[in-house]
């Protein structure tokens, strides 16, 4: 299919090869995607969709007014999550999280009770994990050109990382001591977050403290079958440099060189070991361009090394995984949150399993229904069909006798009748 494409692209003019801007821009949307697909690892993306999407959806309510969202206003909400369809029909899918009332001529939603369980033991995980949330944002901080942040842009992966919504007052604000904020220009657009007191423990990457750990020298993993060739030579090839920490000043370092080249793996490799799937989009990471010294094509990088990468294009959000992270479809190490979430997720499955049975039965007993009605109609034509059958017979069966069929002919042929 994409072969006839290119083809149909291509024409020929008297100069030569001429390219159509629309068969330009195909190619560049192409440019971006050439990764084998991995089908558990497309399956653990598959299996976090709902759960983001339903989480966004608590999220909602949980900052409505008395936690009860009317669900014309979800419905409004529906693009912003890139759903479609009813907001009504999705929510009654997952009767286990999701209470649908109907007051008056509205329909309004609440989280259920054991969905609000859950969310009670979310806020006290978070509560216990504060330390670690500290560690994570210095360490953020601590890789970026000069130890500083955009605020707006940390929002976009606050939640990859597990900081809560309030971590600029529950985290930075506590934490005079490592963080604060600074907005020379007064809008709230440029306000940033720095790094005031760098801790040199904290300066280890994921690789380098595995390394330690088993007495080696630090260097990346490929998570690639063997039959991969190519792949592994260049792997091996990579590697065979010496490992550069996200924690050193890039200012020294050629852009463009295998030595940036190798920083900016490690650097996207430990922003990924950070977060809480050990994944990101790729999309937000690029918007961290300048602060952590990342190429313009980052894409065309993480392409280059799919032993330690993943990049997906599910639901037309490029998004890369940390391969090593993953043992098929399940996480590897698994963050108290996680751990929680996926109580979240089992609650989801199992009222999408109630969903789906009532609706089996429902539909089972309507064909029911309807089998009854036709057997009745099947019976009312066979009794009509008998009964037809048995008029036919009486006003025929007397020329069907033999003693009268031969009377009926000698009168009508004898001449001598009267």
């Amino acid at each position: 299919m994409v072969i006839s494409v290119v083809s149909r692209g291509i024409s020929h003019c008297n100069n030569g090869l001429y390219l159509p801007p629309s068969f330009l821009h195909f190619v560049r949307c192409m440019a971006l995607w050439s990764m084998k697909k991995d089908p558990e690892l497309e399956a653990a993306l598959s299996r976090n969709r709902r759960w983001v999407v339903n989480n966004q959806i608590k999220n909602i309510i949980l900052g409505y007014p008395s936690q009860e969202a009317p669900v014309k206003f979800l419905q409004r909400k529906f693009k912003t999550l890139d759903l479609q369809g009813k907001a009504l029909n999705w929510l009654k899918k997952y009767p286990c999280c999701f209470e649908v009332h109907l007051r008056g001529d509205e329909y309004y939603c609440r989280l259920s009770k054991r969905m609000m369980y859950l969310v009670d033991e979310e806020e006290s995980v978070k509560s216990m994990q504060e330390p670690v949330f500290v560690e994570r944002l210095a360490k953020l901080l601590m890789m970026s050109t000069n130890q500083r942040l955009n605020v707006m842009k940390i929002n976009e992966l606050k939640r990859n990382f597990g900081f809560p919504d309030d971590y600029m007052l529950g985290i930075v604000a506590k934490h005079g001591d490592m963080f604060r904020v600074v907005n020379h220009s007064g809008r709230k657009s440029s306000m940033e977050l720095e790094l005031i007191s760098w801790d040199p423990d904290l300066a280890v990457s994921a690789i380098e403290a595995s390394a330690h750990r088993d007495g080696s020298e630090p260097c990346f993993s490929c998570s690639l079958p063997s039959s991969w060739v190519k792949s592994w030579e260049r792997f091996h090839e990579f590697n065979s440099t010496p490992y550069i920490s996200p924690y050193v000043d890039p200012r020294g370092l050629t852009e463009g060189s295998k030595e940036m080249e190798k920083r900016t793996v490690g650097l996207v490799h430990e922003i990924l070991s950070l977060t809480l799937w050990k994944k990101a989009s790729i999309l937000k990471l690029g918007h961290f361009r300048r602060e952590f010294s990342l190429p313009e094509k980052l894409n065309i990088l993480l392409l280059k090394h799919p032993g330690i990468f993943y990049v997906s294009n599910k639901y037309q959000l490029y998004t890369i995984l940390l391969r090593e992270g993953y043992n098929g479809s399940e996480l590897i190490e698994k963050d108290p949150l996680v751990i929680l979430k996926e109580k979240f997720g089992e609650l989801m499955q199992e009222g999408l399993h109630e969903y789906n049975r009532s609706h089996y039965l429902a539909n089972l007993e309507k064909k029911r229904r309807i089998g009854m009605g036709l057997e009745r109609l099947d019976k009312r034509k066979e009794k009509s069909g008998e009964v037809s059958e048995q008029d036919q017979g009486e006003g025929l069966g007397s020329l069907f006798d033999p003693e009268e069929r031969r009377r009926f002919y000698k009168v009508l042929f004898d001449d001598k009748s009267p």
